[in-house]
């Protein structure tokens, strides 16, 4: 039986989400959404503007039940790659069964959650475990905390992505300390950086452009196409006004080379996510 041909890269949508209102939600969540964003209109979406592949991010108001991700997966093992949402405790089998679904990572969403202690005893095995897979731990937490995070995340091994250029506040600009030591983490070769959801920088609409307009030089510089990553954050949840199109504008607006933006597009994610 013959494989079927790979599947080239030609642009990487490094974070969307996909979910329908008939899921069960997770208690305590931050956000309800009252809409469904389908596979299917997010597929549309890279093929109109001519994405290869993707990479779907489980949604925090799903909190740890990945099926509705998986199956997803399922549908185009060969274009897509997943990001679960997993609880410390969860066995060596069942991470063994993510991979081979097409999961590469976990998240760890943080915002609005106490700061974890990553280095206590019940994180180790999971921790290990995402090592050896090869796998990363996707950060979604404020600038001022995503060092802590990193320095216990590369102590065991793990590659680390940082959200959505970190949470960075866009009024404080791209010298602020904060800002900075993010930037020392492009030393280190296992962190990766998505630059994604320019709209959720913490300033107004101009503010959070000029900081991408700054920060993408500099991330750039620090860490290298190779370690740098695309996404929409489609579907814009808490931004539905927001369409796919506009975040591909943001980016021309905030990184006018078009080479910078392709690499932005395929390297570091084809590096990152396996492609």
């Amino acid at each position: 039986m013959q494989t079927a041909p790979r599947l080239a890269v030609t642009a990487v949508d490094g974070h969307a989400h996909v979910f329908d209102r008939s899921l069960a939600l997770t208690e305590g969540r931050r956000y309800t959404p009252d809409y469904d964003a389908t596979l299917a209109q997010w597929l549309g979406h890279l093929d109109a503007h001519g994405l290869s592949h993707g990479v779907l991010v489980q949604p925090s108001f799903l909190g740890t039940d990945n099926s509705h991700l998986l199956a997803a997966l399922a549908q185009q093992p060969q274009r897509l790659r997943g990001v679960a949402v997993v609880e410390p405790g969860i066995g060596a089998e069942a991470l063994q069964a993510l991979h081979a679904q097409g999961v590469v990572g976990i998240r760890l969403n943080l915002m609005g959650q106490p700061m974890p202690d990553l280095a206590a005893p019940h994180w180790q095995p999971l921790l290990g475990a995402v090592a050896e897979l090869g796998w990363h731990v996707e950060l979604h937490r404020q600038v001022e905390d995503i060092p802590a995070l990193c320095t216990v995340l590369r102590e065991r091994g793990c590659k680390v992505v940082v959200d959505h250029f970190g949470r960075p506040h866009a009024g404080f600009g791209v010298l602020h300390p904060t800002f900075q030591r993010l930037l020392d983490w492009g030393r280190d070769g296992g962190v990766w950086v998505k630059v994604s959801a320019i709209y959720r920088l913490g300033g107004t609409q101009a503010e959070n452009l000029a900081f991408a307009r700054a920060a993408l030089p500099l991330l750039l510089e620090h860490f290298g196409a190779e370690r740098l990553v695309w996404g929409s954050d489609w579907p814009h949840t808490q931004h539905e006004q927001l369409s796919y199109a506009d975040q591909l504008a943001l980016l021309e607006q905030a990184l006018p080379c078009p080479e910078q933006r392709q690499a932005l597009r395929v390297r570091g994610a084809r590096a990152l996510f396996g492609f």
